[in-house]
């Protein structure tokens, strides 16, 4: 019997999608107002979802205190209030895109979960727009 438990959480950041070796005429052109140079901001919502069978003695696929922890130490302390692009050494080189996003934060989890429970990550971006990924 597998079980999935989910933990939610939330950070704000600002970021801007562009690519730097485009002109900002380019970049507005495939990114829109996302690319404006002084950047713009997102309340992202976070959900963690970690599945496996539940521990017989304690009855947890995970202990959702350990997990509330984890993201709080590895997201949000990193991401909350950030500028993206600017202080965020993932994104150096990387666009802050969701994608890219929710890819980073999955990495950042993915060695701290146990390896016979499947993560899945799901970044919202906006009420409307918003990402997940499995690792595939």
């Amino acid at each position: 019997m597998k079980i999935t438990v989910h933990r939610k959480a939330h950070f704000n950041a600002a970021h801007r999608l562009f690519r730097k070796e485009w002109s900002d005429e380019r970049n507005l052109e495939v990114f829109g107002k996302c690319s404006n140079p002084n950047y713009h901001g997102h309340n992202y919502e976070l959900i963690v979802s970690v599945t496996g069978e539940p521990n017989p003695e304690t009855g947890f696929v995970m202990d959702l205190k350990i997990l509330k922890e984890l993201i709080y130490r590895e997201v949000e302390e990193s991401f909350d209030h950030k500028n993206l692009n600017l202080e965020v050494p993932e994104f150096k080189d990387l666009n802050p895109t969701a994608e890219n996003i929710v890819v980073v934060i999955w990495n950042k989890l993915r060695n701290k979960i146990r390896e016979d429970h499947d993560l899945e990550v799901t970044l919202y971006e906006t009420p409307r727009n918003f990402v997940s990924y499995k690792g595939e």
